[in-house]
C-alpha cells in the first residue's frame, strides 16, 4: 500500500472508459417471445440503437447507424419503439430522432428498409411521436402526437392520434387520424381494454407538471375506431395518476399518489367511487413522468402484477392484488429502473446496483429466477477500484432530515497521509424533482479512485421518498436544494469525513441551477461545475424553454405575475458579482432546455470580475450529453479545475483546463 496525498492516485478509470460507458438500457418490450430494448452508443454519435435478443442469446442490434431510436415529444422523449410478432417475422414502429418521422420496418424480410409513415413540418418543432401502441389487425399504430403550430416553443399541441401502417399518411398529414380531442395541453399513449372497447390514457394542463397533478382519463372506443366523450375517472389538480393499465378482466389499474405516496390501485372502469388499493404502503411504486411512456409495473396473465416499488431505492417484485403481499426477486439489483415488460410468465426490466452498471434483466416468475439477457455489465477495469457508497441521511435546516449517498476516496494500493482529509464534490442531481440512485457510474469512480470523494444529495423536492418530501421544494427552489447540499457538505467536514477548505460543487440542469445559487448565496465551496444551467428565471419563465417546463416556476418560485420580485432574487444572472470562487460552465450549444443564451448572459455579467473561470460549449448536444468526445472532455476538464483549486498534483496526464478571468 503506498501513500500519496488525496487526489494524488493513479487510476485505470480515464475519462474515455467513463464516457464510453455512460447511459443506460432503456424502454424494455417483448415482440413475441423475444425480449427488445433501446441502449447508448456514445461512440456512435450518442445514438440509440434498438437491440433484440434472439433465441440462441445472440444479441443483434436492430437497426445499423445512423438510425437513432428516439423521441423528442416534449423534448426529454418518450417510448420511441413498439413491435408485433407476426408469422412472416416481427414488425417494428419506431421514431427516428434525426428528423423525427415514424417508421415501419421488418427487420427479418429480406433487402427490406425503414420506410416513413409520417410526414415532415416546416413548423416550428415540426410532428413528433411517442407511446405507440401497434394495433397492425386494424392497419394503424395509436401513439402521442406532439405538432407544433408556430416557432414559439409554447406552440405546440398534443392529442393521441392512429397513423396507417400502409404509409399513406407519410406525404399527407390529413392521412392521420386525431383521437382525443386535444382538451389537455399534455397526454401519454393510449392503453386499450382486453375487449378493444376502451381506451385509457393519463392527462394534465399547465400549470401543473405530472408529479403535482394528472387525470386518467377514459373513452369508448367506437366500432369504427374512433374515441367517444372523454371522462375523467381519477386524479386531478392535487393527485398524480402516472401510470394506467388494464388487468386481463376488464378493470383498470392504476397508480396515484392520494395518499403521500405513489400506491397501486384497481377499479371498474364504469365505478369510480370504489377503488381498491392493493399494497398501501409508506413506498413509491411509481415516479416522476419525465418521459411519455415510462412504467413501473406489468400486468402477468395470471393475474399477479410486477412492481418497481421502494422508499429511497427500488426493488422488482411480484404483488398479488387479492392479498396485496409482495415477493421481491432475488438478485444483487438494488436499484429498477422505469420500465418494464411482461410475457407469459417472464418479466423484463432494467436494473443495477453499487457494483454493477444497469443492464437489462429477465424474471421468470413461475421459478423466481432472475438473470440478465442483455447489455450485461462487465467489469471495464478491477472493480476494487469502484467506490464503497455509503447510505446517509443528514440533518439539515429546522432539523429535516436530508438523504445523501457518500463515496469516499477509495484505491485498492493506495492511501492518503494520516493527517490529510479528502476533498470533496457535491453532486446536485437535475429535475429537481428527480433523485440520485445508489448505482454503479464510472464518473463517480473517476473521483474516488483518485482520492476526491463524492456525495450525491437527494435534497427536499427529490423523488422517492414520498409527496411531503418532494413537495419541501414548492417556492423554494434556490433555498431548500441549496441550503441541503450545503448541509451535507458541511457535516462531512465537522465529523473529519471531508476538508472544509476543499469542497466544491457539480450538477446538472437544475443542479447546475443549484450549483450557479450555491455559489452566489453561501461560501461553502471553495469551486464548482456549473452543467447546461437554468441561470435567468423571469427569461426561463417567459419563453426561453421548451413546453414541457414552461410553466415549472409556478410551483418552484411561484406564478411571475405574483411574486415578480422573487424572480431576480434568487437568479444567479442577477448575482453573477457574488461569484468569489473559480468555476467551469459546460454547456450544449443545441440545448432547447437551458439555452447556452442563459450562460452568454451570465459569463457577460462576470467580464472583467477577475474570478478565473472557464466555459466550454459543444456543437450537436442538447440538454444532456450524449457523445463520448464530449464527456471526455467535460471530465477531463472538471479534474483539471479540482487539480488547480484544491492543489492535487495529479498521478497521469489531463489537459490542463485554462482559466480566464
Amino acid at each position: 500500500m503506498q501513500t500519496r496525498p488525496y487526489g494524488s492516485w493513479p487510476s485505470p478509470i480515464d475519462a474515455e472508459l467513463a464516457a464510453t460507458h455512460d447511459g443506460a438500457p432503456g424502454y424494455v418490450g417483448f415482440v413475441g417471445a423475444e425480449a427488445w430494448w433501446t441502449e447508448p452508443r456514445p461512440i456512435e454519435g450518442g445514438r440509440r440503437a434498438l437491440v433484440r435478443r434472439l433465441p440462441d442469446g445472440e444479441e443483434r442490434s436492430v437497426l445499423p447507424a445512423p438510425w437513432n431510436v428516439r423521441s423528442r415529444v416534449v423534448e426529454y422523449g418518450g417510448r420511441p419503439w413498439a413491435g408485433a410478432d407476426r408469422p412472416e417475422g416481427p414488425l417494428l414502429v419506431f421514431a427516428n430522432f434525426t428528423d423525427q418521422r415514424l417508421y415501419a420496418y421488418e427487420p427479418d424480410a429480406p433487402d427490406a428498409e425503414p420506410r416513413a409513415l409520417t410526414p415532415l413540418s416546416s413548423v416550428g418543432g415540426g410532428l413528433r411521436w411517442a407511446d405507440p401502441v401497434l394495433r397492425p389487425e386494424s392497419g394503424e399504430v395509436w401513439c402521442v402526437l406532439e405538432e407544433f403550430t408556430g416557432e414559439a416553443p409554447t406552440d405546440v399541441r398534443r392529442v393521441i392520434a392512429a397513423v396507417p401502417l400502409d404509409g399513406s399518411a407519410a406525404e399527407d398529414r390529413a392521412a392521420v387520424r386525431e383521437l382525443s380531442d386535444g382538451a389537455h395541453r399534455f397526454v401519454t399513449g393510449p392503453r386499450l381494454s382486453p375487449d378493444g372497447t376502451r381506451a385509457a390514457w393519463i392527462a394534465w394542463d399547465h400549470p401543473r407538471m405530472p408529479w403535482d397533478g394528472t387525470e386518467l382519463v377514459l373513452a369508448e372506443v367506437r366500432g369504427d375506431g374512433t374515441f367517444g366523450a372523454a371522462r375523467t375517472f381519477a386524479g386531478g389538480p392535487e393527485e398524480s395518476v402516472a401510470q394506467v393499465e388494464w388487468a386481463r378482466d376488464g378493470r383498470l389499474l392504476f397508480t396515484s399518489d392520494r395518499t403521500g405516496w405513489w400506491n397501486l390501485y384497481r377499479a371498474a372502469p364504469d365505478d369510480a367511487r370504489h377503488v381498491q388499493a392493493l399494497c398501501p404502503r409508506e413506498e413509491e411504486f411509481a415516479g416522476p413522468l419525465w418521459q411519455v411512456g415510462l412504467n413501473w409495473f406489468a400486468p402477468l396473465e395470471t393475474g399477479l402484477i410486477a412492481v418497481v416499488h421502494g422508499k429511497g431505492a427500488t426493488a422488482l417484485g411480484i404483488l398479488d392484488p387479492e392479498t396485496g403481499e409482495v415477493v421481491d426477486a432475488a438478485g444483487p439489483w438494488t436499484e429498477w429502473a422505469s420500465t418494464l415488460a411482461a410475457h407469459g410468465p417472464r418479466v423484463l426490466g432494467v436494473a443495477a446496483s453499487p457494483r454493477s452498471a444497469y443492464e437489462v434483466v429477465e424474471l421468470d416468475t413461475g421459478t423466481g429466477h432472475a438473470r440478465v439477457v442483455g447489455a450485461a455489465h462487465d467489469d471495464p477495469v478491477d472493480p476494487t477500484y469502484y467506490p464503497e457508497p455509503q447510505i446517509r441521511a443528514f440533518s439539515g435546516p429546522a432539523g429535516r432530515t436530508v438523504h445523501a449517498h457518500v463515496y469516499p476516496p477509495h484505491h485498492p494500493g493506495h492511501i492518503a497521509p494520516d493527517d490529510e482529509l479528502p476533498p470533496y464534490v457535491v453532486w446536485a442531481h437535475g429535475g429537481p424533482t428527480g433523485r440520485s440512485p445508489l448505482v454503479l457510474d464510472l464518473a463517480i469512480a473517476y473521483f474516488t479512485s483518485r482520492g476526491i470523494g463524492v456525495a450525491e444529495v437527494n435534497y427536499g423536492g427529490s423523488t422517492g421518498y414520498g409527496r411531503a418530501y418532494r413537495d419541501r421544494l414548492r417556492e423554494q427552489w434556490g433555498i431548500v436544494d441549496v441550503e441541503d447540499c450545503a448541509a451535507v457538505a458541511l457535516a462531512l467536514a465537522d465529523e473529519g469525513t471531508a476538508d472544509r477548505a476543499r469542497l466544491a460543487v457539480r450538477g446538472g440542469s437544475a443542479g447546475g441551477w443549484t450549483t450557479a445559487v450555491s455559489l452566489t448565496t453561501t461560501d461553502v465551496y471553495a469551486c464548482g461545475t456549473i452543467i447546461y444551467p437554468v441561470l435567468d428565471l423571469a427569461a426561463f419563465a417567459s419563453g426561453e424553454t421548451h413546453d414541457l417546463e414552461s410553466r415549472y416556476l409556478d410551483s418552484l418560485v411561484g406564478p411571475l405575475d405574483e411574486v415578480p420580485g422573487r424572480y431576480g432574487e434568487r437568479s444567479p444572472l442577477e448575482h453573477a458579482d457574488r461569484v468569489t470562487v473559480p468555476f467551469l460552465l459546460l454547456q450544449g450549444l443545441d440545448d432547447v432546455v437551458c439555452p447556452p443564451a442563459q450562460s452568454e448572459r451570465f459569463l457577460a455579467r462576470l467580464e472583467g470580475s477577475g474570478i478565473p473561470h472557464a466555459y466550454l460549449a459543444f456543437e450537436g448536444e442538447g440538454h444532456g450529453f450524449r457523445r463520448a468526445d464530449t464527456m471526455v472532455r467535460a471530465l477531463e476538464a472538471e479534474l483539471s479545475l479540482y487539480a488547480q483549486v484544491f492543489g492535487i498534483d495529479l498521478a497521469g496526464p489531463v489537459p490542463t483546463l485554462e482559466l480566464g478571468k
